[in-house]
């Protein structure tokens, strides 16, 4: 069985649809420094950004070299590899099943996962974890199970170009997992998570530390910028740059506001769906939203998702518990939104 669950490497690898990023952290003592981080983004095609290029449709050797390069680019020293599967890749949910001991559970599990899992589990690498007790007032215990599946071929592959690239593959782990621990720590408060991506947004919901519930929205940060730039009639670049500089400013001379209000709103309407929907099966309220990628660290991004969504958004700093060096208090921000699931992946314990 690959290893889902358990192991460490201090180099967190994040391969997404439209960048690398990389980050090495070393442990001293209790806490985790950050030593170095690196960022590779493929060039989108087109002169209105019409094609949408994706890393993950390239080639095995195209990644490795470009893991390669991020590593000699930016003097990263570490070889032991933690990497994420996409959430769209991988199937998470938490069942509840009777009291057994472990080795019993070990052989009921893959029997109550065929309900669950999409796909054949023959095809799946299936780990599992116990993550509490549920049903105590009935005669019967039960247990929660947090059940996590990923294709055999997507692990292959992970194998694969960490060994192009040069580098030890400690673990494969769940972007959403990788989240949690960067973001939440030990914190046990329901809360959601949204992480917009390059090509998608995916939403999460975490409650005593554990995935609940998620959904991918297939809009990112990529299809804002195309909409600008074919609202406009702008190259991809330009519109970026807007994208970045302007951002959801409310003034007169901010001529993208119309260009990217309807897709962020479709991305606020998407969240309250979806935490509504776990709130009404599970009775449970989500406290608080926290807001990661790129994309929130553009000008009154979280000052309109907040007034679009009417809760509590806070922009999630997956380096809070990580000491830094001086120099780069200025862009710790943005980095730590935007390396978040890197900085989760570097964190894990052994």
């Amino acid at each position: 069985m690959f290893n889902l669950f358990g192991s460490k490497g201090n180099l967190g690898i994040d391969i997404g649809t439209a960048t690398i990023k990389i980050m090495e952290l070393e442990r001293h003592g209790g806490r985790f420094s950050l030593s170095n981080y690196g960022l590779f983004s493929i060039k989108s095609a087109g002169p209105k950004g019409e094609s949408e290029p994706s890393i993950l449709k390239l080639p095995d050797e195209e990644i490795a070299s470009a893991i390669k390069e991020v590593i000699k680019r930016s003097k990263i020293k570490s070889r032991n590899m933690v990497a994420s599967i996409p959430s769209f890749s991988t199937f998470a949910t938490v069942i509840e099943m009777p009291y057994l001991s472990e080795s019993e559970l070990a052989q009921a599990i893959p029997f109550e996962a065929r309900k669950y899992v999409p796909i054949p589990l023959a095809e799946v690498v299936l780990d599992w974890s116990i993550i509490g007790a549920s049903g105590t007032q009935t005669a019967k215990p039960m247990v929660e199970v947090f059940i996590a599946a990923v294709p055999k071929e997507e692990t292959m592959r992970y194998q694969n170009i960490a060994k192009m690239a040069g580098l030890a593959l400690r673990a494969l782990e769940l972007e959403n997992s990788a989240l949690i621990r960067a973001l939440l720590g030990n914190d046990l408060t329901p809360t959601a998570v949204v992480n917009i991506g390059g090509r998608s947004t995916s939403i999460l919901i975490v409650n005593k530390g554990y995935e609940r519930l998620s959904h991918n929205y297939e809009v990112g940060g990529f299809e804002i910028t195309r909409s600008i730039a074919r609202s406009l009639n702008v190259s991809l670049e330009k519109a970026e740059d807007l994208k970045k500089r302007l951002g959801m400013k409310e003034v007169d001379e901010n001529i993208i506001n119309k260009a990217m209000m309807s897709l962020i709103d479709m991305m606020a309407f998407e969240t309250n769906k979806t935490i509504s929907s776990y709130e009404t099966a599970s009775n449970q309220k989500v406290v608080r939203v926290l807001l990661v990628g790129g994309m929130v660290n553009m000008p009154n991004f979280l000052n309109y998702f907040k007034q679009r969504l009417g809760r509590d958004v806070f922009i999630g700093n997956a380096l809070a518990r990580v000491v830094y060096p001086k120099g780069l208090e200025k862009n710790i921000g943005e980095l730590a939104s935007t390396f978040a699931v890197a900085a989760g992946l570097a964190e894990r314990e052994v």
